[in-house]
């Protein structure tokens, strides 16, 4: 038995519900597509996905019964579950195309990165919103934060993914300046970052991970090799036009140009068949979903549902720019799933988990009465 009150439903949020509906119907519109096997239908990702769609939605339903606030002080017990789970996969996980991330559940390979990045999140705002700086957080304040997005950056980007660490970072950093820095602190860790991230170029990157820098930089220099991903996600981006060549024949994804075509690059797939306008109309989804997770930031009744659904809109708009910007050749090759778009189950339950804290923050920023349900 828990306590819910019912007048929770009076609020209940059915924008970002529409939205999430919106962008993993054409989600899983465009995995049909991407994995069609013709004269056969639907492969077996598009149901494996769409299964794992039904269980996002009961997630976001079990979410929405929970106070956010018992959901934060929960984080720290999830926290320490997910860093026990990287640390397996880095000693018993068998490695994969040279990365040591997914755990073999039997019916579903668990990635521990992708919750890594909400229990992040849920850690922080408990943490940020435990400790009241009125003048502006000071160096010695971030010690404890730094200390908690140390942990799974370092065992992440072991793996190594550099991508989903890289969103730890970026997270960490959002939230830290969304509870208002010192000028000085600030000043003090733009120097460190320039430093770190000269540090990181010359000794910790991977010689591919240069590789594919260097390629962003100039893809035509190696494009049978590592650019080859960029030029044809590139050109399939490209050949949509206005309208698109339309659902089932896009030449790029189907004749098997495009790699990674139902998940780091399946964005390029909906621009070739939809063309310039479905781009614009799934932006435009994604863009008010975006908006409107920050406006439930600012409206929270308490600093920990601000810091939370603040959180959870930047870990979804990050990824998002990440992925696009990596499609259109913008930014180099990181592997960064599209949030709620790109094939799987970790990421989308992960992503679907965070929509879940947002939507019960606004639902919970209204004066309402507890009865026992």
């Amino acid at each position: 038995m828990f306590q819910f009150d019912r007048r929770l439903l009076q609020h209940f949020d059915w924008v970002m519900l529409l939205m999430v509906l919106l962008v993993g119907g054409m989600a899983l519109i465009n995995l049909y597509s991407s994995s069609h096997i013709p004269d056969r239908g639907a492969s077996s990702i598009f149901f494996k996905q769409l299964l794992f769609f039904a269980a996002g939605l009961v997630i976001i339903l079990m979410v929405l019964t929970q106070e956010y606030q018992k959901v934060a002080k929960f984080g720290y017990v999830l926290y320490g579950v997910i860093l026990l789970l990287l640390a397996y996969t880095l000693l018993f996980v068998k490695a994969i195309s040279g990365s040591q991330r997914w755990i073999d559940l039997g019916f579903f390979n668990l990635q521990p990165s992708e919750p890594a990045k909400l229990a992040l999140i849920l850690v922080l705002a408990s943490c940020y919103a435990n400790l009241d700086v009125p003048n502006g957080y000071r160096l010695r304040d971030l010690i404890k934060p730094g200390l908690l997005v140390a942990c799974p950056f370092v065992l992440i980007a072991k793996q190594p993914d550099l991508g989903t660490a890289l969103i730890c970072i970026i997270v960490f950093v959002s939230l830290t300046l969304y509870v208002r820095l010192r000028w000085s602190t600030l000043v003090i860790l733009s120097a460190t970052a320039l430093g770190g991230a000269f540090a990181g170029w010359k000794f910790l990157l991977k010689e591919y991970q240069r590789k594919r820098i260097e390629t962003f930089l100039n893809p035509e220099a190696d494009i049978m090799n590592h650019g080859y991903q960029i030029m044809q996600s590139k050109i399939a981006v490209g050949s949509g036009k206005i309208f698109g060549k339309g659902f089932l024949e896009g030449t790029q994804g189907h004749l098997q140009f495009l790699p990674e075509k139902h998940t780091d690059f399946a964005f390029a797939v909906w621009a070739e068949e939809w063309g310039f306008a479905g781009s614009v109309f799934f932006l435009s989804c994604y863009f008010f979903m975006i908006v409107w997770g920050i406006n439930v930031a600012m409206s929270a009744k308490d600093k920990c549902g601000s810091i939370l659904a603040f959180g959870c809109t930047m870990l979804i708009f990050w990824q998002a720019v990440i992925n696009l910007c990596m499609i259109m050749g913008f930014l180099p090759v990181v592997g960064v799933p599209l949030p709620m778009f790109s094939y799987g189950g970790s990421s989308l339950l992960t992503n679907m988990a965070a929509v879940g804290l947002i939507m019960s923050v606004r639902m919970r920023s209204f004066p309402t009465t507890t009865a026992s349900s």
